[in-house]
């Protein structure tokens, strides 16, 4: 590697040309950097005491070998970002100068000559920078000065308009503008291509730019190392095809996330945030599709982006499921896409129908949202889809689903029918995340030809203002304010309408006979309204009886026979049974009351929470033992089921375990010998649940 300080201006007059390889992500700054850049550059350019601006550095590494005729085009590791900025600006700035040339250098003819393009070259050769795909077409059009393509670069294109408008601001004034580009100075790093890892020099560059995702990374890994023809040819079989499917947005937006569900599927573990690449490379490595061997891989990549552009984007084009993936992109499922992702891969191979696929995205869906109404914490779904597949019997597919689903336990629990009637009347539904979509699924539901909701607003049947007129306070009789308070965004008192301006805070006699009014509504959740000659806390919480019964129609539970989801659950092994009584440490008055304390506090943690006496120990359990107690005379002594290294302990009372012979499950081992410290050891003890409880994924 050589590395030299080089003003960026006579960099780029001296280089050849500079390609951006196929395999670096595509044009990314936003305004925001380009703002940076600018303004950057202008307060350098305003400024004699400051001799030069660092911006970065460019590393590259020659294409091919140098001939007498011609160098070889370089090719950009690291520095994209800023020499396709620097580039728009300059052409920017051509194009307003004109004939003018405020500073030495600075005219319209010699920033395309120098920087912009190589005036005896033809092809592509004339250009000092190709991009790759469409944003090589949308800079050539720029610099060229012809007509935009058609599928034009949306970052490139809107960046040279942002760098035109911001030059007009300054229009007679471009000496900061030429002095400042002028002073650009970075950091020229070539390359040598048979001692330099380009790779590993790639991964381990601080650049000043746009931090890259995830996926540029895991593109760059398996494509970069390759021979020219097949990193071409993989490139444009599968990556490319992936980046048009999920478009120029979209791919920036939504592939990290994909890539994230993409391996929860074939690992089995939800890999962090900021740690997808990290656990591709691992998962690459483990299968061994890594170098030459990695097409199989990244054809099965590109095909799981099929599937995830279908559900999560709204490209399937199936009219039997654009719908049933509408509503869960609207009640934004995505924890549910590792599931899904497996049940249309079996879908794509004829494995599962697609009448099945769309009874199990219906049950998803249903699933996801009872939990919502009733209030259970989300925060174990990501484990429940996760693990979803490992419960399948894929020759009785719907039936293993439904099965599990009933089977679950009680924290990541399919909400029974009376638990969701019961909850939906009571819920406060107008601040409900996805509104629109629960209000339209009771309209539509079971309809063939479908009532855009989009059309109508949310109506409160009893008015929202606080400040109810003495007609509706009549009306509402003398406990008008708890009325008010406890029913006003409930489902009972929530409709559509397309005239709500009107409705405005009129009676509800006036709203039910006005044109347009209640009685003559023809949605359906309006039915019968135009029959009451009341509006009161009796009718709403009849109407409300009444929707909550639809729907449990509209969001159903699994209907499977009980003998049948019983043979689905794994059975216990038969172990001999023990009591406190077989722990005579728990019984002695030094540890009677302190275990008795212990027990109320770990029992109350949650509602499944099951309690298990064993032969050496006693095991506390959510679905696996979280928590294991080893009675000693003067302390007990608690096993943590987790990693040491995840524990959060201020006060240093644990110990780590692993590799020793213990009793109990977990690396995690601390004790507790009075009620004083029972508090704290109680927190411990919540961080070992909340993690098998799926919490710990959100990191």
């Amino acid at each position: 590697m050589k590395a030299t300080e080089a003003k960026l201006l006579a960099f780029l007059k001296k280089s050849p040309q500079f390609v951006i390889p196929i395999y670096q992500r595509t044009y990314s700054w936003t305004e925001k950097e380009c703002r940076q850049l600018w303004d950057d550059i202008i307060r350098t350019g305003k400024n004699d005491a400051i001799s030069v601006h660092f911006v970065g550095s460019i590393v590259y590494i020659e294409e091919g070998l140098s001939q007498v005729s011609h160098q070889a085009p370089l090719l950009v590791i690291d520095g994209q970002q800023r020499l396709t900025t620097v580039t728009l600006l300059l052409a920017a700035l051509a194009k307003a100068l004109g004939d003018e040339e405020p500073v030495d250098g600075f005219s319209a003819r010699k920033l395309r000559n120098y920087y912009l393009l190589n005036p005896e070259e033809t092809g592509e050769r004339h250009y000092k920078l190709l991009l790759s795909q469409t944003d090589k077409k949308t800079l050539k059009a720029i610099v060229g000065g012809k007509e935009q393509p058609a599928e034009h670069s949306i970052r490139v294109t809107e960046n040279f308009v942002l760098f035109e408008e911001l030059i007009t601001g300054c229009k007679g004034d471009l000496d900061a503008v030429c002095n400042g580009l002028a002073k650009l100075v970075v950091v020229d790093i070539a390359l040598n291509r048979d001692q330099d890892n380009p790779q590993l020099i790639f991964e381990s560059m601080n650049s000043t730019g746009r931090e890259l995702s995830q996926a540029d990374l895991i593109r760059n890994f398996i494509l970069m190392g390759l021979e020219p023809v097949l990193q071409t040819r993989l490139y444009e079989e599968f990556w490319r095809p992936m980046e048009i499917a999920f478009g120029q947005e979209a791919y920036n937006t939504h592939f990290d996330g994909f890539m994230r569900h993409y391996l929860t599927v074939k690992t089995g573990d939800i890999p962090k945030l900021g740690e997808v690449y990290e656990a591709f490379k691992a998962h690459a490595r483990e299968t061994g599709a890594t170098g030459e061997d990695v097409e199989p891989l990244v054809k099965e990549i590109r095909d799981y982006a099929r599937y995830y552009c279908a559900m999560a984007l709204g490209a399937e084009t199936d009219t039997d499921l654009v719908q049933a993936f509408h509503d869960l992109r609207e009640l934004k499922v995505d924890v549910a896409y590792p599931f899904l992702l497996e049940l249309y891969h079996d879908y794509s191979t004829g494995m599962l129908s697609k009448d099945e696929l769309a009874q199990a995205i219906r049950l998803v869906e249903a699933y996801v949202f009872r939990r919502a109404i009733c209030a259970i914490p989300t925060n174990s779904m990501n484990k429940t889809f996760a693990t979803f597949t490992k419960a399948l019997k894929k020759d009785r597919y719907l039936e293993s689903i439904q099965a599990h689903f009933v089977n679950l336990p009680s924290y990541r629990r399919f909400p029974k029918d009376d638990e969701f009637e019961r909850d939906i009347q009571t819920r406060d539904l107008y601040n409900f995340r996805s509104r629109s979509y629960w209000l339209r699924r009771f309209e539509n539901f079971g309809r063939k030809e479908r009532v855009s909701v989009d059309e109508y607003t949310i109506e409160h049947i009893m008015p929202q203002n606080e400040d109810l007129s003495q007609a509706w306070q009549t009306a509402l009789g003398l406990e008008w304010q708890r009325v008010h308070d406890t029913w006003l965004h409930t489902l009972g008192n929530l409709t559509l309408t397309g005239y709500n301006s009107e409705y405005s805070d009129k009676l509800f006699t006036e709203k039910r006979d006005m044109q347009g009014g209640f009685a003559e509504s023809p949605l359906r959740v309006n039915a019968g309204l135009g029959q009451l000659d009341d509006w009161n806390e009796t009718t709403i919480k009849q109407r409300a009886a009444k929707l909550a019964k639809s729907a449990v129609g509209v969001w159903p539970a699994p209907n499977l026979a009980k003998e049948i989801a019983e043979a689905y659950r794994p059975k216990a092994a038969v172990r001999e049974q023990y009591r406190i009584e077989d722990h005579p440490h728990l019984l002695s008055p030094a540890m009677s009351d302190l275990f008795a304390a212990f027990r109320k506090e770990v029992l109350a943690l949650d509602p499944c929470i099951s309690e298990e006496f064993l032969k050496l120990y006693v095991a506390y359990k959510a679905e696996t033992n979280f928590v294991d107690v080893v009675p000693q005379s003067k302390a007990l002594r608690f096993s943590l089921n987790m990693r040491f290294a995840d524990i959060n302990d201020p006060r240093g009372l644990c110990k780590d375990v692993s590799g020793l012979g213990r009793w109990g499950n977990g690396e995690v081992e601390v004790k507790l010998e009075n009620h004083t410290d029972l508090p704290y050891v109680m927190g411990l003890i919540r961080q070992s649940l909340e993690r098998q409880l799926g919490n710990e994924v959100a990191a």
